[in-house]
């Protein structure tokens, strides 16, 4: 008979061992109802993940502004069918939503925010495993962002998503009185709230629109959404569904804390636009060519905010060889929320075609 001899020492090296191992395995997922925070450069920023990851493909959203949040973006058929498809990340930028940090002008940039989100995929990816695949969508602001996150390591995503984005931030103010004049002769001629759109051609024709200043940006910039709602009284865009209305209330009043929200808005705003100029400045229109990767560009044909001409621009200079347009007809600046369904299955068929 064979002696058993208990050695302690073998016994805790090999316990340590196992815990070792065990803390080392990357997490088994599945339905994600989880909240990571990135800590970059002086700013800790939360990236709220919900959905599908079984397969570990992971869709970030870029949220518009700047200034925005990222849970804004889950209503509608983002929540109830995109994530059942994959695992949504809905990121908070620096200087955004409920992100925290002291900020000053060096503290906020263009390139530091890209890194934000190239440094959001490395924490994911420490999280969740090294096979994590990723595509990444910016909705208007979130379009600028994106691009230029497109521009600095597309490697690391399977597709691009542009949905309505100002990838021409500095071209916005020279087409939006183009814009403007096209809509308002198409409503009045069909008499659809003629003494509005007769006065906003008044107002354009008040500004001088060959030389940017921020005052004419941000009166047109407020116009836009204005005539948007303007063309949802009219139906010729749909208006908001009630119940994504309500999921976009709760957001706003319950996830987050919405003095904070609104303040870290307005500080991001004064910097990016008034300090730096990013919409008197910033174009990425001709490096559209550099981003080769399989590409998908979604916006309203009633697009006020981005007029669809940039939709258009997109599709053609983008180097990738793999690229879809798809113009949603009764739409304005978010095809998410009053286009809801077939948003959803674009964004799903592209994501189950090139992950």
């Amino acid at each position: 008979m064979q002696k058993m001899i208990y050695n302690p020492v073998k016994t805790v090296l090999f316990l340590l061992s196992f815990l070792f191992v065990l803390s080392c395995a990357k997490e088994d997922i599945g339905d994600l109802s989880d909240t990571l925070y990135v800590r970059h450069k002086g700013a800790d920023m939360p990236a709220h993940i919900y959905g599908n990851a079984l397969e570990k493909v992971f869709l970030i959203i870029l949220h518009g502004g700047p200034g925005g949040d990222g849970l804004v973006y889950r209503s509608g058929t983002i929540k109830s069918k995109i994530e059942k498809s994959c695992a949504v990340v809905y990121f908070d930028q620096r200087g955004s939503g409920m992100s925290q940090g002291r900020y000053s002008e060096d503290g906020i940039s263009v390139d530091i925010m890209v890194k934000d989100v190239l440094a959001l995929v490395k924490v994911i990816r420490h999280k969740y495993g090294n096979d994590s695949r990723f595509f990444l969508m910016g909705h208007s602001w979130g379009g600028t962002l994106g691009t230029a996150v497109m521009l600095k390591n597309q490697d690391a995503f399977k597709g691009w998503i542009e949905v309505d984005g100002a990838h021409d931030a500095k071209g916005l103010y020279f087409e939006y009185p183009n814009n403007f004049r096209r809509v308002a002769n198409e409503q009045i001629a069909v008499d659809n709230n003629t003494s509005y759109w007769e006065g906003v051609k008044d107002k354009i024709d008040g500004l001088d629109t060959t030389t940017y200043t921020d005052d004419d940006f941000y009166s047109m910039n407020r116009e836009a959404f204005t005539a948007e709602q303007k063309l949802a009284d009219d139906k010729v865009v749909n208006k908001i569904d009630k119940d994504i209305q309500r999921e976009l209330a709760v957001n706003a009043i319950f996830k987050n804390n919405l003095l904070t929200v609104l303040w870290n808005s307005g500080n991001t705003q004064s910097i990016l636009v008034r300090d730096q100029g990013i919409f008197e400045n910033l174009s990425y229109a001709d490096r559209l060519n550099e981003i080769t990767i399989p590409s998908l560009v979604l916006w309203g044909k009633y697009d006020m905010v981005v007029p669809p001409k940039f939709a258009q621009d997109a599709f053609d200079d983008l180097g990738a060889t793999s690229k879809e347009l798809v113009i949603f007809e009764n739409s304005g600046h978010s095809p998410m929320l009053v286009e809801p369904d077939l948003f959803a299955k674009e964004v799903i068929d592209f994501i189950n075609e090139y992950k």
